[in-house]
């Protein structure tokens, strides 16, 4: 786990010493976290982005989340991003919207334009939306099918480490390993879903082992020793 995402606006009706804690202890095990999109948007709409970002970094946060998912935006990223760094928070940047269905060729010229805006202006990465259950929307059918050509054109002009794609279920999950390897970001997954995503990213699903980008290279013999195998599984093929 890269990051811990505390979704949604879960975290602003909670007990604020749950909160508090959730994220002294992501924080305690070295795992940053970040703020869903939501209430950023709520808060720029209604003209309380100053407070929103002091309350962030009060509660200790690393990162927030900025997008149009549902709002359209006013303001230049530059002096969201300027605002939030002055604060001690980075920021990433969601592309897409939550109710315009799936993309479609302009609107990925458009996002990625968008995309390439903010990462000038200082964003850290961009997320690819895809609500809660990907379908109709973003990179996904009616059907949830992925649309490989669209999630190239991301990957090609960013690259795994800039772009992250939501990836909420089984099948959105599969889908993006299956069609990149192991090295592609993923992030709205579950914290019980984690596991699963990593066995399968690894290779040691039955389901994808069928797949070459995702099976593991055979294992090489290592030092005799009292306290190790003999023999290592290597987590990630190189």
């Amino acid at each position: 786990m890269s990051i811990l995402k505390i979704s949604m606006a879960c975290w602003m009706v909670a007990k604020e010493s749950a909160t508090r804690r959730k994220v002294a202890a992501a924080k305690k095990h070295r795992v940053p976290t970040v703020t869903g999109g939501g209430p950023f948007e709520v808060a720029v709409a209604q003209g309380h982005l100053p407070a929103y970002l002091d309350l962030c970094a009060d509660i200790g946060v690393t990162r927030i989340e900025c997008g149009e998912g549902f709002t359209e935006m006013n303001l230049k990223a530059a002096d969201v991003i300027r605002m939030a760094t002055s604060r001690g928070l980075d920021v990433q940047f969601e592309l897409g919207k939550k109710h315009d269905g799936a993309f479609t060729d302009d609107g990925v010229t458009q996002l990625i334009e968008q995309g390439q805006r903010w990462l000038d202006a200082g964003a850290l990465q961009l997320v690819v939306e895809a609500r809660e259950s990907a379908k109709e929307v973003g990179l996904f059918d009616d059907s949830g099918n992925l649309n490989r050509a669209y999630a190239d054109r991301f990957a090609k002009t960013f690259g795994f480490h800039t772009v992250v794609f939501e990836a909420p279920n089984k099948p959105s999950q599969f889908a993006l390993l299956n069609h990149f390897g192991r090295e592609v970001h993923l992030c709205n997954v579950r914290l019980e879903e984690i596991l699963r995503v990593e066995i399968y990213r690894r290779g040691l699903h039955s389901d994808a082992f069928s797949h070459d980008n995702l099976r593991p290279v055979a294992p090489k013999p290592a030092r005799r020793s009292t306290e190790s195998l003999e023999w290592r599984m290597p987590l990630y093929a190189e």
